[in-house]
């Protein structure tokens, strides 16, 4: 049955979402999620805010969802989680028990979506995700989430993959990451990849989430010479990385992060200095990547690129692609019945604009990741699974050399 609400309720709603940055009015649909807009991680948080409402927005001029023969509109009611995960996990709660949405959106970063699922499967309510990779999300055998990022133990499989190409090939290698969720996945899934491909494993660091010295690390990258050096850690991590590696005069053949690369603002935070940094995403704007909506992938960044101010990542490309795989989902079954949706989307098979979507018994998707790089201020497609589309700017040099 639909959420319906009368005239008064309405305006009580209205007047509740004073806090909410975007207020969910009377509609048929009512998708709910709390996000990163404030605090330390509200940069990447902002791109699952901006997503989501352009999704809505576009499907609902194209008619909305279309449920037994008749269309009905998407509202977005969303909260402002301040990078709190405890607030977090409070919000998903109020937003199922108080404001009855119908459907879930996820938050961003594994840490949460990890937490967040936790209350979609408590009171069985699907969740779609694309802002947690962490493979513990989907370990759990939960029913209700589903997440459109791939696995982050493979994040680095393509790096790997290139490394074990470029000629000089590297000798010695760092793996540093941070200790929340997602980076720990990284690291675990990367091990073992480090080892098939026979490279020599001269660091593997753990270091705090939300670190800002990264002195004593690099000190001992430079000591030991270290060739290749993996940063699996959050964009603010990252920023603080190179600038620090700069300042020490750390330069060691190639370095590549897991996140930022990707990022409009990681390059223009760095300006000149993000050159030579590589990185992976799942997703570039390319028309080949088509959509029932947006027509397809180059079309929905141009447009979001115009309502936004900015340009958008593969974060915002899988925040899209949640609420798309929830309007598919609906419609597939015919019902907003969370119990029908969920099975909906156990089976799903569509293209969107962030790829093809269709979730492993787990309900996790698996992309490729394609190894990018910053050059000048370009970022180029360097290699995918068809092997290198452009050749790398390898060794990197000397921070004195630039």
């Amino acid at each position: 049955m639909l959420l319906q609400r009368s005239p008064l309720s309405s305006l009580l709603l209205a007047a509740s979402l004073a806090c909410a940055p975007v207020a969910a009015l009377a509609q048929d649909v009512v998708l709910g999620a709390s996000v990163q807009l404030t605090g330390p991680i509200a940069n990447t948080g902002r791109y699952y805010r901006d997503a989501y409402q352009l999704a809505i927005d576009k499907i609902n001029a194209a008619g909305g969802v279309k449920l037994a023969g008749q269309s009905h509109k998407l509202a977005l009611r969303l909260y402002d989680n301040q990078s709190d995960a405890n607030l977090s996990i409070r919000q998903y709660t109020r937003l199922v028990t108080e404001d009855k949405v119908n459907l879930l959106l996820g938050p961003f970063a594994s840490n949460f979506a990890l937490a967040d699922s936790a209350v979609s499967e408590k009171y069985n309510i699907p969740m779609v995700e694309g802002g947690g990779a962490s493979d513990q999300i989907f370990a759990r055998k939960f029913n209700y989430i589903f997440g459109t990022l791939a696995p982050a133990s493979n994040y680095f499989g393509s790096t790997i993959e290139m490394l074990k190409l470029l000629k000089p090939a590297p000798k010695s290698l760092a793996l540093l990451y941070a200790d929340d969720a997602f980076d720990v996945s990284v690291a675990e899934g990367t091990r073992p990849k480090l080892k098939q491909a026979g490279l020599n494993v001269v660091m593997d660091e753990r270091y705090s989430t939300n670190a800002s010295d990264f002195n004593s690390l690099l000190s001992q990258i430079k000591s030991e010479n270290i060739d290749v050096v993996l940063v699996a850690g959050h964009e603010t991590e990252i920023l603080n990385f190179v600038r620090q590696a700069k300042s020490l005069a750390v330069a060691p053949k190639l370095y590549s992060f897991t996140v930022g690369v990707p990022s409009e603002d990681f390059r223009k935070a760095l300006g000149k200095d993000a050159d030579y940094a590589f990185g992976m995403t799942a997703w570039l704007p390319t028309p080949s990547l088509k959509d029932r909506w947006f027509g397809d992938a180059q079309q929905f960044a141009k447009e979001y690129k115009a309502k936004f101010g900015y340009d958008p990542d593969y974060h915002a490309a899988s925040g899209a692609a949640d609420v798309e795989a929830l309007v598919q989902a609906m419609e597939d079954a015919g019902s907003i019945e969370p119990q029908k949706v969920r099975d909906a989307l156990a089976k799903i098979k569509f293209n969107s604009l962030y790829g093809p979507i269709a979730f492993n018994p787990q309900g996790q998707i698996d992309l490729p990741q394609v190894v990018i790089q910053v050059q000048g201020d370009q970022l180029v497609e360097i290699y995918g699974a068809k092997g290198f589309v452009k050749q790398p700017k390898y060794p990197m040099p000397a921070w004195s050399a630039r």
